[in-house]
């Protein structure tokens, strides 16, 4: 078989074709290409999370420990002579002064000894201006010779018995008005008083000791509180090696947590620590000094009181969200180290105090540790850190609760344990 070479027309077609498939096939890979790497993920930005950055600062310590409210002072009204009584000049349960008639006791039986007593004084009182009269006649007799040494003596003596039956009969009326001036039953604090025990018609009997009201005095008042001894005596120990300050003898150091909450608006000063411990509970009384100008503290309520017994001058603290727990309930937090990178950093903590941990180790000056943004964490990832300023209980005015505090730590831990 001969093979015959083809026209160069048809050669040149057949050179042409083979080309124009390899552009076409080089443009559709090209596509291709651009196409998937247009569909390339793009890596995502470090995600944000909002840090401060620890800085010491002094701290007070602070307890919330409860208390009783008891009056500053406290006086029973009693009837000092017996009589029947005839009126109440009070109203009970208000403000009474000091000196305010609240009884009124018939005076009519003491009158009359008023007046008897008064005679008997008048006639004592003729009885030595004629004692008197007789001594001087006869201490001018006897300058005489006219009369003897023994007649002026009988008349000096008579004028001497004389001026003691005056002094006597003074001294009965002097009791007699006393007695008088008792059937007025008056108040012996200012104070606010409370119900009446005895009623128009009562009859009061010598020697009774009944008592016909009680008047309490509630502006300043007394808050007594309880702590325990180990606290305390730990407390004595921070302040003699100087780890916490020493609060000034008339700074205002307590503020009530009232039942429902809420802080009552004045502060007080703590008085002094008894010295003498329960033995049935190991817990020392302490009692504060409350100022309570509208009477909304009632003497047997239950408060909590918030007491300041010390500074911690270089104190390191956290919000309460930013600490963590292990499985095992171990305390740490997250950390923003070089690179702004976050690791979880062990640390020990201490009180409460307001809304912030106080730790005592684990963290030092300058660290960054994240106060929000855990679900976006893991350990070793780069993040966008931010500055965040979280308020104290100062700038909110809303005390810390314990119970609150511990609940919302265990919610945040569940979190975390979920995440």
């Amino acid at each position: 078989m001969t093979l015959r070479p083809l026209p160069a027309r048809r050669l040149r077609s057949a050179v042409r074709w083979p080309a124009a498939t390899l552009i076409g096939a080089a443009l559709v890979a090209l596509s291709a290409c651009n196409q998937r790497q247009a569909a390339a993920p793009v890596p995502p930005p470090p995600p944000e999370v909002g840090v401060i950055t620890v800085a010491p600062q002094p701290i007070p310590y602070l307890r919330d420990l409860p208390g009783r409210v008891a009056p500053t002072r406290i006086a029973e009204v009693r009837s000092r002579v017996s009589g029947l009584v005839i009126k109440r000049l009070f109203e009970q349960g208000s403000a009474v002064k000091e000196g305010d008639v609240l009884y009124k006791i018939d005076p009519a039986p003491y009158e009359v000894d008023l007046a008897s007593a008064e005679a008997t004084l008048a006639r004592q009182e003729a009885a030595l201006a004629l004692a008197n009269q007789q001594a001087e006649r006869l201490e001018t007799l006897l300058a005489r010779n006219t009369a003897s040494q023994a007649q002026y003596d009988t008349a000096y003596a008579a004028k001497k018995q004389a001026e003691a039956e005056v002094a006597g009969a003074k001294a009965a009326r002097d009791r007699a008005k006393l007695n008088l001036s008792w059937t007025d039953v008056r108040a012996p604090i200012s104070g606010r008083i409370g119900r009446a025990l005895l009623t128009e018609g009562t009859l009061i009997e010598q020697g009774s000791t009944g008592v016909l009201a009680t008047i309490q005095q509630l502006d300043p008042i007394y808050v007594d509180i309880t702590q325990s001894v180990g606290e305390l005596n730990k407390l004595r120990r921070d302040l003699a090696s100087g780890e916490l300050s020493k609060l000034e003898n008339d700074a205002a150091n307590v503020h009530l947590i009232m039942d429902d909450g809420s802080l009552y608006p004045l502060a007080g000063r703590l008085l002094f620590s008894d010295v003498t411990a329960d033995p049935s509970t190991g817990q020392v009384t302490l009692r504060v000094l409350i100022p309570n100008p509208n009477d909304e503290l009632f003497p047997g309520m239950y408060v909590r009181a918030r007491i300041k017994q010390g500074i911690d001058s270089d104190a390191i603290a956290v919000p309460q969200q930013a600490i963590q727990r292990t499985a095992d309930g171990k305390p740490e937090v997250w950390v923003v180290k070089e690179g702004d990178t976050v690791m979880l950093q062990p640390v020990e903590v201490g009180p409460v105090v307001g809304q912030d941990w106080l730790i005592r180790e684990g963290l030092k000056a300058g660290e960054r540790v994240v106060v929000e943004g855990f679900q976006k964490i893991t350990a070793g990832i780069t993040v966008k850190p931010m500055d965040r300023t979280v308020p104290h209980e100062s700038e909110t005015g809303k005390p810390h609760d314990p119970d609150e505090a511990g609940d919302g730590e265990a919610k945040r831990q569940a979190a975390s344990q979920v995440r």
